[in-house]
């Protein structure tokens, strides 16, 4: 008799586990995981501990911050039961119970998930209010987790409030935002409020670094710097970068490195940018247009290379001040940001950072960003080191530089050298006159002030100085429209700054001329006069009397 043996299913090939973006797999699973967010984690803490839990929670931040990951914790501590199933709510939900694995896998039936974006009405709304009459069914409490909340339409909030504000003791809210100022106000104050902060590029940095060592993946830190900061505080954005870096890297296992970053974002290199910033210091505008181009052959957006240089501007600001260095940064990076801090000014770091600045929008809205780019760095190069007007009137009274003449000005300014030269052999060039460092007249006085950034002042002197003398340095005004002590102190502090010399300022009871206000208006008054004056314009008005004069010679604009 034979005997027949049974061996059973023969062994199946093991499925490979579906592939998941590192946004999904290192979604945080514990508030120890959740970077960046100590406060909002300690006072739930406090809460839990002290059975102080509100009814209704409200996270906000900008993207990729944490928020709905923060709310899927909540859910999982205060629903949490412990491996023993005798577990309280806690700060430390185990992970293993059943309502731990459910609510991290989304298919717990007592925490429901609404995305507002697509549950706008007042119908969606209705429904959690009806259902949440009803005890839960297997959980502590019933949890509406409802993400971009912000979307929900008056009517739907206006029909939340009353099951918000006083909601069975079941019944928990957590509600994310990115835009906070959407939320009426009767909403935002029926709930406890948590702001999620940005998290810092250092954390972010070390939070990829960590990932990195679980995938397996090498990667330079100035490559996991170059995703944080990208990033922008971001971690969800900073893992998707981070997941483009490794496929990127490919399977050479050369690891995610910082060129690579750079090219795939599109960033400027930072030993390049320096070597920009050098050439533009040192006025070589011929270098500095060689260098912008190479780096666009290279691929890297000018707008990219505009926000560079403003970022290493500002560093070397920070630097000035006395800000400590970035460990994070590369000691390239560092030394020459403390090279430039002690060779550069305040006014001329501050000149630079308007240049760029403006640079950056002209090249964010140009149809041609690669030429305004050119032009923005001309303008750099022949800007940035000018000195402001007090400084160049100081220069002038002390005889340090001579005033400009036609001989001193820039050769980018001057005329082409043919008509130069037909110049110079037709009429000899005029011996430069002595200038005095002073304005000429008071308008001008006020002119300069208005440069020098006393707006303030030179407004006051154009709407209400009523000139006797001017004879500077000396200035007398009429006492009939007098001023305060406050502001004379101000004027004196103001004209001394713009010209670098001590103005005597005394005021007369003679009347004096028209404010320069008075004198512009007492102007355009006059040109509109002689225009209705003329023959032409009385012959129009006696043709149509309901006619008016709307622009003459000398208005000013209304714009």
């Amino acid at each position: 008799m034979s005997e027949s043996f049974d061996l059973g299913e023969p062994p199946q090939p093991v499925k490979p586990e579906a592939y998941r973006v590192l946004a999904r797999k290192y979604r945080p699973q514990t508030f120890g995981e959740l970077i960046g967010q100590e406060a909002m984690v300690r006072t739930l803490e406090n809460a839990i501990k002290r059975d102080r839990i509100a009814h209704a929670f409200l996270m906000t931040g900008v993207r990729g911050v944490g928020k709905t990951s923060t709310a899927r914790l909540i859910a999982k501590a205060l629903n949490c039961i412990g491996p023993d199933g005798n577990g309280g709510p806690t700060i430390d939900p185990c992970g293993v119970c059943d309502p731990c694995r459910a609510i991290a896998e989304g298919r717990h039936i007592d925490v429901i998930e609404m995305d507002a974006a697509s549950h706008t009405g007042v119908d969606d709304v209705r429904e959690i209010i009806d259902a949440s009459r009803y005890s839960a069914v297997s959980a502590r409490f019933k949890i509406y987790i409802i993400d971009e909340v912000h979307m929900l339409s008056k009517n739907a909030f206006n029909a939340l409030l009353k099951t918000l504000e006083e909601p069975p003791a079941h019944v928990k809210f957590l509600f994310a935002t990115t835009e906070v100022n959407k939320v009426p106000v009767t909403v935002l104050s029926r709930c406890q409020r948590f702001d999620l902060r940005r998290i810092t590029a250092e954390k972010l940095a070390e939070h990829f670094a960590w990932v990195c060592g679980r995938e397996g993946v090498s990667a330079e830190p100035e490559a996991l710097m170059l995703i944080a900061r990208a990033a922008e505080g971001s971690a969800r954005d900073g893992l998707s970068i981070l997941d483009q870096g490794i496929a990127h890297a490919g399977l050479e296992g050369g690891g995610v490195t910082a060129d690579a970053v750079r090219q795939m974002l599109g960033l400027s290199d930072r030993g390049a940018v320096r070597d920009l910033l050098g050439l533009v210091l040192s006025g070589d505008s011929a270098g500095a247009l060689a260098s912008l181009r190479r780096q666009y052959d290279y691929g890297v957006d000018p707008l990219s290379v505009f926000r560079s240089l403003l970022e290493t501007v500002h560093g070397v600001t920070l630097a000035k001040v006395g800000t400590p260095p970035d460990i994070a940064q590369a000691a390239e990076e560092r030394d020459a940001r403390l090279q430039w801090a002690g060779a550069l000014s305040f006014p001329v770091l501050h000149r630079l950072w308007q240049l760029f600045l403006k640079g950056h929008d002209e090249v964010a809205k140009a149809a041609l960003p690669i030429e305004a780019a050119e032009m923005s760095l001309l303008r750099a190069i022949y800007a940035s080191s000018l000195p402001d007007p007090g400084e160049l009137a100081r220069q002038i009274a002390s005889g340090k530089v001579a005033p400009p003449t036609p001989e001193s000005a820039p050769a980018f300014a001057s005329a082409p050298a043919s008509s130069a030269a037909a110049a110079d052999n037709s009429i000899p060039s005029p011996e430069p006159m002595a200038q005095s460092p002073f304005p000429e007249n008071f308008e001008a006085l006020v002119a300069l002030l208005d440069e020098a950034g006393s707006i303030a002042v030179a407004a006051k002197l154009r709407h209400g100085a009523s000139v006797v003398i001017y004879d500077a340095p000396t200035l007398v005004l009429s006492g009939s429209r007098p001023m305060s002590t406050e502001t004379v102190a101000d004027l004196h502090a103001a004209l001394k700054s713009a010209t670098g010399q001590a103005w005597r300022v005394s005021f007369d009871d003679r009347p004096g001329a028209p404010t320069l206000n008075e004198a512009e208006k007492n102007s355009e008054a006059a040109a509109k006069a002689a225009i209705l004056e003329s023959p032409m314009i009385k012959a129009a008005f006696d043709a149509f009397p309901e006619a008016e004069l709307e622009q003459w010679p000398g208005k000013r604009s209304m714009a």
